[in-house]
């Protein structure tokens, strides 16, 4: 009997089993990749051998079962210490590395769903109400008591989207986006086409959220208006870092700006309708500033009024799009947190349009300051000036970081189209906080050009706006349509009727915005949104062609694989050596290759090479009674002249005719190099080996083996 026993080096633990048959050897029969270490003991009676099993501590890897190991937080960490250092900066930055087990805990409860997945929404109500009054301000002073009644259509068709997107979240409990939705019930091109609306409308929500922001801050500062643009680029710095560092932290964060701007704009609205009970009376409307008109009041006009408010109320698809990000039970919460949402920027701005209405408020050039900030002046007024400033802090707070809902959605959207082959893999990708980092940073870039571009003007950037969530909101409407009529289930008509009327209420009002908004800029994202969608189908065409072009260029059995391993060498000292006894321990079917740009230079390689063949051992072991080695065996050496001194070229060419002569081999380039032991050692050295590889990267067929030559520190 012989006994198998495995130790741990770091513990008393052990396991035995009998086992009869045991190789003499100290020697395992085979070459086996492990983390542990077997000896070979004798036992205490003759015959008795067993193997002990040394468990190796290691740092990087944490033991699952035999054979499987699961990489730590150690295994990430870089060895040099420059990258050591930017790893530090990084985790600083963003915080440490989270594990995929804890995805289940990073969830949003619905208190901070409401910050992370609503502040844009309910944001919006600090510049909506303004936006149409801007427009009818130019058909004088005396139209902006239309105000109240587009404010009621605004808030109509929000309680209409509302409850559609309510059934929208139940409908899917996954994640029920305009893309999903779309693409399931209409196809593919729909569903892209909603993709393309949304991801424009998120890199918008961004620049108008931020320069809004920045207007509050003006307003209560005016002296800060010349760095507007420079203040804005702070805040989506600031802004997309907070987010790499994972939805629930974002969610920690922006919860108090949140629930402040909640209280401090409730506060305003109940301030200020006591300010008019106690000033005239709630519907004693106060004459706004007498304001020329510059243009006739038509149905046009008030229909673009209409068109620029509706950027009051974009971001209600943010939660449908979310759900997955909310603790179970996901719909639940989900569907509740929709109901606070569209309550609250309801209530807002009905409250806003009201008081603009009654202390006969007018919009200023430039938004400075806000029609809130005015609204804010009367309604604190003396001793409540703090408040106001408390109003206004919480104001450009809530309007930065309503960005947020986008640095939510657009890399969670991104990821399911990169999932699908309609984006770049790289946006599937979650980081070391499980958050989608590509898409996060490309949106922080983004957003940032636009700021700079437009040089955060609110009112123009709006005029881009809407747009694309209302065409986004109009797909997924149509789309839960036909998802009803599909299913016909219990209730499917009402559940019909319901997302009917959405389509058709943000249908119509896709078709305002465009005709109302197109001058003024919307042409932009009319010819945004076709182009986005061609490159979505040239993604896809690249995946589909790669997936459908991929085929083995060299053997896939390994009977069938014959090697010939080429390694060009610049001379024969030890990287060279080093790099040929590689390649010999592989095939003896080995070649040497060197460039050479001087004669000389390749007769005294010629004769180095002689005599170091001469050294070498037969490479096939000889018994007593064999054939002398086959001296064709030892590797050969090419020489190269190359009377115009280029190195790589010829290489290059030498290369590829072996590649044509031997179709049938696997041809592998072995390149010795040499790795400097510090970085500024690098630029004494020449970057050959690194061009190859660049080179080879791209020739198909082509298998290049790295050797490195560490230089001791």
């Amino acid at each position: 009997m012989s006994t198998r026993k495995l130790a741990d080096e770091d513990s008393s633990f052990s396991l035995e089993a009998d086992t009869q048959e045991q190789p003499e050897s100290p020697h395992l029969s085979k070459t086996v990749v492990s983390l542990d270490r077997e000896e070979l003991i004798d036992g205490s009676r003759p015959g008795n051998k067993y193997v002990r099993v040394y468990m190796s501590p290691v740092r990087e890897f944490r033991r699952l079962g035999p054979g499987r190991f699961e990489a730590t937080e150690q295994a990430g960490l870089p060895q040099s210490p420059l990258r050591r250092k930017l790893v530090k900066t990084k985790r600083f930055l963003i915080g440490a590395p989270i594990s995929s087990e804890r995805a289940i805990h990073e969830r949003l409860n619905k208190i901070k769903g409401l910050a992370v997945l609503s502040s844009d929404a309910i944001s919006s109500s600090a510049y909506g109400t303004e936006a149409s009054l801007a427009i009818l301000l130019v058909a004088g002073a005396s139209s902006l008591a239309l105000n109240l009644g587009i404010a009621l259509v605004i808030i109509t068709l929000l309680a209409i989207v509302g409850l559609s997107y309510r059934q929208t979240i139940y409908a899917y409990p996954n994640g029920g986006g305009s893309y999903i939705v779309a693409k399931d019930n209409l196809g593919t091109s729909a569903g892209l086409v909603a993709a393309a609306s949304l991801l424009i409308d998120y890199i918008l929500t961004v620049s108008v959220s931020i320069a809004a922001g920045v207007d509050a801050i003006t307003s209560a500062l005016p002296a800060l208006y010349p760095y507007s643009v420079a203040m804005g680029l702070a805040f989506t710095v600031l802004i997309t870092v907070i987010n790499l560092r994972g939805v629930r932290e974002s969610g920690t964060i922006f919860a108090a700006p949140t629930y402040l701007f909640i209280f401090s704009f409730s506060l305003l609205i109940i301030a200020g309708v006591v300010h008019a009970i106690t000033n005239g009376g709630l519907l004693h409307a106060v004459p706004p500033p007498a304001i020329p008109a510059s243009e006739t009041l038509t149905p046009f006009l008030l229909l673009t009024a209409f068109a620029s408010g509706c950027a009051g109320i974009t971001g209600v698809e943010a939660i449908s799009n979310g759900v997955p990000a909310f603790k179970p039970p996901e719909s639940r919460n989900a569907a509740r947190t929709l109901v606070w949402m569209v309550t609250i920027l309801g209530i807002f701005l009905a409250g806003t349009t009201f008081l603009s209405w009654r202390f006969g408020i007018a919009p200023n050039p430039q938004s400075n300051p806000t029609v809130d900030s005015q609204i804010a002046t009367l309604a604190f007024p003396g001793p409540f000036v703090w408040m106001y400033f408390i109003f206004q802090f919480a104001t450009a707070l809530i309007l930065a970081l309503a960005a947020n809902t986008s640095f939510a959605d657009f890399p969670r959207l991104s990821s399911l189209l990169a999932r699908d082959g309609f984006l770049p893999h790289q946006f599937a990708f979650r980081g070391d906080r499980l958050a989608f980092s590509t898409g996060i940073v490309v949106l922080g870039v983004f957003a940032s050009v636009l700021l700079v571009v437009f040089k955060g003007n609110t009112e123009a950037l709006i005029n881009l706006y809407a747009i694309g969530v209302f065409m986004s909101f109009t797909l997924s409407q149509s789309g839960m349509v036909v998802h009803w009529w599909r299913l016909r289930g219990q209730g499917w008509r009402k559940s019909l009727v319901i997302n009917l009327s959405g389509a058709i209420a943000t249908a119509v009002v896709v078709i305002i915005v465009t005709m109302t908004k197109f001058e003024r800029g919307a042409w932009l994202v009319v010819i945004l949104i076709p182009l986005v969608f061609l490159m979505f189908r040239a993604v896809h065409h690249h995946y589909e062609r790669a997936r459908a072009q991929v085929a083995p260029l060299t053997p896939v059995a390994v009977d069938d694989v014959r090697h010939i391993m080429l390694v060009p060498i610049a001379d024969l000292n030890q990287p060279a050596l080093q790099s040929l006894a590689y390649a010999r321990s592989i095939t003896p079917d080995v070649v040497a290759v060197h460039v050479a740009t001087e004669a000389e230079e390749a007769v005294l390689l010629q004769k180095n090479w002689e005599l170091w063949v001469k050294q070498l051992e037969p490479t096939i072991p000889q018994k007593a009674d064999a054939a002398p080695a086959d001296p064709t065996r030892h590797p050969h050496l090419i020489l190269i002249e190359s009377p115009y001194r280029s190195l790589v070229a010829p290489l290059l060419a030498y290369i590829d005719l072996v590649r044509r002569q031997h179709p049938h081999h696997i041809i592998t380039v072995v390149l010795p190099e040499y790795i400097a032991a510090h970085w500024w050692e690098a630029l004494l050295h020449n970057q050959t080996a690194l061009r190859l590889k660049t080179a080879l990267l791209f020739r198909p067929g082509i298998v290049v083996t790295n050797v490195p030559y560490h230089l001791k520190r």
